[in-house]
């Protein structure tokens, strides 16, 4: 098996870590909570990153009138057959593809990536600006308008006298590295195949 095509192998395979480790996190700090609350996004569900995080963080938003956190999303389903779905094509590229296709496997990734962080940048709008007109607690900007709470996609953020962390996690670092090692292995082909 050439070189190339054993990187892609690996690279098949490492998305798969997704199934083991989270996605993402959602951390929100405040002075009242000297622990700070904070969410695990994984391929299939959230988590508490302490006990009963969520739970808490759901009573809190409730004030504002801010969805819950549900049990599970449409996304839940969706995303776990994806990468399932992409692995194998994955494995199939690497045991019978040539370098080009090394590439549109990486293209293909990127793709479904970028839209599965639009989704997440989406669903965080929806659940920081569509908020109860009966919440107990009512916000508004200085120019009048409702006071949205969207924690950020990527970074940090302020957010009344909470301050909101969204990184990613071991998971998405084991996607990004098979997304990567894909690309790699098509230079390796394309090196390979200019030499013969």
């Amino acid at each position: 098996m050439k070189r190339s095509n054993i990187i892609m192998l690996i690279a098949a395979i490492l998305p798969l870590g997704l199934f083991l480790f989270p996605l993402w996190r959602i951390t929100l700090e405040a002075p009242q909570y000297p622990i700070p609350l904070a969410m695990n996004i994984h391929i299939n569900d959230f988590s508490d990153v302490h006990p009963h995080d969520i739970k808490n963080i759901n009573l809190m938003n409730h004030y504002v009138g801010m969805k819950y956190i549900p049990e599970a999303i449409p996304e839940f389903k969706i995303f776990p057959i994806g990468v399932i779905i992409t692995t194998i094509i994955g494995l199939i590229i690497a045991f019978k593809g040539n370098y080009k296709w090394f590439l549109y496997w990486f293209i293909l990734m990127i793709l479904l990536s970028g839209a599965g962080l639009y989704d997440f940048y989406l669903w965080e709008h929806d659940y920081g600006h569509d908020l109860d007109p009966k919440a107990i607690m009512k916000f508004t900007n200085p120019d009048g308008s409702i006071m949205g709470f969207q924690p950020p996609l990527f970074g940090s953020k302020d957010i009344l006298n909470f301050t909101a962390h969204s990184y990613p996690r071991l998971g998405a670092l084991f996607l990004g590295l098979g997304i990567a090692s894909s690309f790699f292995a098509y230079l390796i082909g394309k090196k390979r195949h200019k030499k013969t």
